[in-house]
């Protein structure tokens, strides 16, 4: 006999003398689920909120970390792939794509913040004089039965001699005590194709410049619209915080991915056949339970902005529609797919178009931060050049570009011609 099994205790059978092991699983494997995520449960807020933000570099010049934006929806792109060293070198590669729509953020407001021995401390907020309907919905439950006063008696403070000088006074010492500067913004959502009136609000930090920089920066900017190209820039690696799809209740097999059981178990096979050992006499936290599955806050990092487009636009008395376009077309196209995209409608503001999935339903608000990364890697500094945006019909099998192509293939339709009828003349003619 060996050390080792010597060493071993063994249990006897009081009856039989005999050795009675204890029972074991056939078959060894991983854990179902990552506990990293826990507890998987929903969020308590709808929009994606940010933990950490970007580390201030006071060389570069002010600027905002972080956007607000709205998924429209999906299609793929097709480029040559320039990274030196790779098989795939100077090859073409088709890549999904994901289009979220970015009109401009307001900037109502400045907060200060104070370094103290335990974390950040707001100082002092500042809030713009004149504040649109869509913002001040946010204050309040039900707009409709409210008396819509918000900031009524806060804006005259911009009007009158002593709230002026107050508010300079604020500003002053915003400067001396602060050591981070955030604004506050908010969404403009009568420019979405969304049934929502209520704007997004979010607190976004100012990077980049002297504490005085960044007071001057937001104090000009108050009241100001801020579009998304004065944010990223084309081939930017950057981080999506979003809410991920909600499924509601849903048991082990669905929600862990864990193994069914053998077709004739009694009382059901979607279940978790041992759910931990008599003693310790409790469920211990590993082991999947059934629960909500879905509706999460997520962080994801590193997606490449493939495009930053220009929404629809007038120049020289002509209506610009050509953001899809590239210098492989022949014709000119809008990023909208034909019949626009499903369950979201039709993009026509500022957008950017991120390489790959990002969290959550279409129309649901998506936060767009800068990220927390130095990039050095060939794959991330990569220049994009794309040579075709698929903007074919996303319900049903898309055969056709653009509508003129359509019409071009399809000739003169009964449909077309109902519209250009004239209207019957009435009686009174």
């Amino acid at each position: 006999m060996s050390l080792t099994s010597a060493l071993v205790p063994l249990s006897f059978s009081l009856t039989t003398g005999q050795r009675a092991d204890m029972s074991h699983r056939k078959f060894h494997a991983p854990r179902h689920g990552h506990m990293g995520f826990l507890p998987h449960k929903r969020s308590k807020t709808h929009i994606g909120r940010v933990r950490t933000w970007p580390k201030d570099v006071p060389s570069q010049p002010v600027h905002l970390t972080a956007f607000l934006g709205y998924k429209a929806g999906m299609t793929h792109t097709l480029r040559d792939i320039h990274r030196t060293g790779l098989k795939l070198a100077k090859r073409e590669e088709v890549e999904a794509v994901t289009i979220i729509e970015t009109p401009p953020v307001i900037v109502v407001g400045i907060v200060g913040y104070i370094h103290t021995i335990r974390g950040l401390r707001s100082f002092k907020t500042i809030f713009a004089e004149h504040l649109s309907d869509e913002c001040k919905r946010r204050f309040y439950k039900n707009w409709y039965k409210c008396k819509k006063k918000a900031f009524t008696k806060y804006s005259k403070k911009w009007q009158d001699e002593t709230g002026k000088k107050q508010l300079d006074k604020d500003f002053n010492a915003l400067k001396k005590y602060c050591s981070t500067i955030r604004v506050i913004i908010h969404s403009q959502m009568r420019l979405l194709p969304l049934k929502q009136k209520k704007a997004h609000v979010i607190e976004v930090q100012l990077n980049g410049g002297s504490i005085s920089d960044k007071v001057d920066w937001a104090k000009e900017h108050l009241e100001q619209a801020v579009p998304i190209s004065a944010v990223f820039y084309q081939d930017e690696m950057i981080d999506v915080i979003g809410i991920t799809k909600g499924h509601g209740f849903k048991g082990v097999t669905s929600r862990w991915h864990t193994k069914k059981l053998p077709r004739k178990t009694h009382k059901g096979l979607r279940k978790v056949a041992c759910i931990g050992a008599w003693h310790p006499a409790r469920v211990a936290y590993t082991i999947a339970r059934a629960g909500q599955k879905g509706y999460n806050h997520r962080t994801e990092v590193n997606k490449k902005i493939y495009r930053i487009g220009q929404g629809v636009h007038v120049q020289d008395g002509k209506v610009i529609r050509n953001n899809a376009t590239t210098n492989y077309d022949a014709s000119q196209k809008s990023i909208n797919p034909l019949g626009g995209f499903p369950h979201y409608g039709e993009v026509n503001n500022d957008f950017i178009m991120l390489k790959g999935c990002v969290v959550g339903v279409k129309k649901h608000v998506l936060t767009l931060r800068k990220s927390l990364l130095v990039h050095t890697s060939r794959k991330s500094n990569e220049t994009i050049e794309l040579k075709f945006i698929d903007t074919a019909s996303k319900f049903g099998h898309g055969r056709f570009q653009t509508a003129l192509e359509k019409k071009a293939f399809m000739g003169p339709m009964k449909k077309d011609g109902l519209k250009t009828l004239q209207e019957p003349l009435s009686e009174d003619v």
